[in-house]
């Protein structure tokens, strides 16, 4: 029955961040918003919406484990996993505003998680306060430079969907949100549920499965549009994806209700992962041939998450 749960709410999610991305932009569509403001700031929000749902649902239902390994195991998903595999399969071109400004401030986020676990292991109001209006400057930032500088990546926008009318956007939003709580609620329930009959932590089912299964969507795009031959892949965008899942997912989660970690291996492995992911991105833009991010490269990093994803299962 957990199996089924988690299938089904991972269903629900996938239909709801559709859902709520096309109404959101819609929506701003009507409200007289750029589209290159859509992109960086409505598109990128309104699809950590599922992760936000999960862990709020999560932290409600007193599971503050899966709150924490869905992002963190999420952001590990996006460089090891869906940065991995795409790359294998076509190589991926970078721009330099990616070490000019994305990663530095992927990395500075990252680190704010683990001061802010190592303190008290709890994730208080104060903090994810502070995460939010970290967030905020960023956009700020990430907006000025995009209006300035043609390298900044912008989310790409659907402006077919200037044309939808108030009742489709109304309609859109109301099943959007129903599919989010839902399919939040049963992959929570299904989780916590599989982790007890298996035996392992939450920690363990949310950092692997959970992280996973958000990650599906991004990572079946992304490998579609290789294999066509497409732009494959926008890694500022992933890493803007890493950037709010730690300050709205975890910025908001912690405002409405503090999130006390409740397994060490949080802070004292999978974080780890985390910084190991984003920093080892540096080195391998630079080497051996820059601003390409090979096929092997590609490999080494779906090897390196295939290995975290092995040793988490076995010290589960």
């Amino acid at each position: 029955m957990s199996i089924i749960l988690i299938i089904a709410g991972f269903v629900l999610l996938v239909v709801g961040g559709e859902f709520l991305v096309r109404s959101s932009v819609s929506l701003s569509f009507k409200l007289n918003i750029s589209t290159m403001v859509i992109g960086l700031t409505v598109v990128s929000f309104a699809t950590s919406l599922p992760e936000l749902l999960v862990s709020l649902q999560a932290a409600l239902n007193g599971a503050s484990d899966i709150s924490l390994g869905n992002v963190i195991g999420s952001n590990i998903a996006n460089l090891g996993l869906v940065l991995g595999v795409t790359a294998m399969i076509s190589a991926i071109s970078i721009d330099r505003d990616f070490y000019k400004f994305n990663w530095p401030v992927m990395l500075l986020f990252s680190l704010a998680l683990y001061f802010f676990l190592k303190n008290d292991e709890v994730l208080s109001r104060v903090e994810g306060l502070s995460l939010l209006a970290m967030v905020v400057v960023y956009l700020v930032v990430l907006l000025r430079r995009a209006r300035k500088n043609d390298e900044v990546e912008v989310e790409e926008v659907d402006t077919n969907l200037q044309k939808t009318s108030w009742f489709k956007i109304v309609i859109w939003l109301l099943i959007g949100g129903a599919a989010l709580y839902f399919g939040s609620d049963w992959l929570v329930a299904g989780s916590i549920d599989l982790a007890t009959k298996l035996g392992v932590s939450e920690r363990v089912i949310s950092v692997t499965m959970v992280a996973v299964g958000t990650s599906v969507p991004e990572l079946a795009a992304s490998v579609m549009a290789a294999v066509k031959k497409e732009k494959a892949l926008s890694l500022g965008n992933l890493i803007g994806s890493n950037i709010f899942n730690i300050a709205s997912v975890l910025g908001i989660t912690s405002f409405i209700l503090p999130i006390k970690m409740q397994s060490q291996e949080v802070l004292s492995t999978d974080v780890w992962w985390m910084l190991g992911f984003a920093l080892v991105l540096l080195p391998l833009v630079f080497l051996p041939k820059k601003f390409i991010f090979s096929r092997i490269k590609g490999f080494f990093l779906f090897a390196a998450y295939s290995i975290f994803i092995a040793l988490t299962v076995i010290n589960g």
